[in-house]
């Protein structure tokens, strides 16, 4: 039995799961050229709505698994994607699926989401940490938020999630969205932030968790030197701390949010594994 058309109406956006859709078809097809995605493509969409952007995946990729967390919305998506052989559509939460079980099939893929504000940064950190072959994220966040994931040293948003999705990716902001073009309008405008993955990571490392332990380290206290926040961090002596920062060519008094991917590369490599087991 097909769902019930009628229910298409009864719909009624939730505040508590941050629900802002678009609308607009041809927005829709522009997002998914600028996405980068084909033929060829499989693509995993996380946050369906009601389906706009389904469609326009489908249309433009081989397959397309999307990934919708409202019940009431998956009548609603099985009418309007029924036509729409190539997708599989999922209810559950994405911070809650198995998702290498489930995106397992695909092969490699790309990410395409349209996600609330307030799961940004559980959601990218969950993308960038998988063990998953993600060739791709493309996504729709705050503009505040895609300034965070894009900023560079010495910038206000440069933080973790920028040495995250810098580090294996190349994020950059492909278009402003402004609020209007949703429904319901959220407060703050949105920005469209395509990553793509790289060959190899942005820089060398021989031990990556000691890479990203370090750039943790320079954001665990802002507006300290980097030299404190080593010392807190590792437990060491500040003559250690000023050794390792000396040998790696940064100044005494540099602050952590200043250095760069290259820095942090520099330092992790530096600091010894027997030292690292002090901590």
């Amino acid at each position: 039995m097909k769902p019930n058309r009628a229910k298409q109406q009864e719909f009624h956006h939730k505040r508590s799961l941050g629900q802002n859709f678009l609308t607009d078809e041809a927005l829709f097809r522009q997002l998914v050229e600028l996405s980068q995605v084909g033929k060829k493509d499989a693509v995993l969409e996380i946050g369906a709505g009601a389906g706009g952007m389904t469609k326009a995946l489908s249309e433009a990729c081989r397959r397309v698994i999307a990934i919708e967390v409202d019940a009431t919305l998956i009548p609603i998506l099985q009418v309007s994607l029924e036509k729409c052989r190539n997708v599989h559509l999922v209810h559950g939460d994405v911070m809650r699926l198995n998702l290498p079980q489930l995106t397992a099939p695909m092969g490699p893929f790309h990410v395409v989401a349209n996600i609330p504000y307030y799961l940004t940064t559980d959601l990218m950190n969950l993308l960038l940490t998988a063990e998953m072959p993600i060739e791709s994220i493309s996504l729709m966040v705050q503009r505040e938020a895609a300034e965070r994931i894009t900023a560079k040293p010495g910038q206000e948003g440069y933080g973790m999630l920028s040495v995250r999705a810098q580090y294996a990716f190349d994020p950059a902001i492909m278009l402003d969205v402004p609020a209007c073009l949703f429904t319901p309008p959220p407060k703050v405008d949105s920005a469209f932030v395509v990553m793509p993955k790289r060959k190899e990571p942005a820089v060398e490392v021989r031990d990556e968790s000691l890479f990203f332990k370090v750039a943790a380290a320079a954001f665990a206290m802002r507006r300290k030197t980097m030299e404190n926040n080593l010392i807190a961090s590792f437990r060491v002596s500040r003559e250690q701390a000023r050794e390792w920062l000396h040998d790696c060519g940064i100044r005494e008094g540099a602050r952590g949010e200043t250095l760069s991917l290259v820095d942090f590369a520099a330092l992790a490599d530096r600091i010894e594994p027997v030292e690292t087991d002090k901590a």
